[in-house]
């Protein structure tokens, strides 16, 4: 009966030790996948607001300069490593 006992104790930490090795995937937000990329450097970039629709008030060169992709501040990028943990 005591090497039963034996058993189940030994039993019972390698399914602790089973269940430490198999941490949960985080889920990526997919809106948020498909907004910010990472430049080579590390940075985040993200597409400019204010580029798709009403662009006949807009100057030529205010259009010019929102084709460019705009670098996320370090303030933010903290939020976005949450939605996007595998960026």
């Amino acid at each position: 009966m005591e090497g039963g006992g034996e058993y189940d104790l030994l039993h019972s930490t390698f399914d602790y030790q089973e269940k430490e090795e198999n941490v949960p995937k985080l889920k990526t937000n997919r809106g948020a996948a498909k907004r910010f990329k990472k430049t080579g450097t590390g940075k985040v970039k993200a597409k400019r607001a204010f580029a798709r629709h009403i662009l006949t008030k807009k100057s030529a060169n205010r259009k010019r300069s929102l084709r460019r992709p705009k670098m996320i501040s370090e303030t933010n990028v903290k939020g976005i490593a949450k939605l996007v943990p595998y960026l």
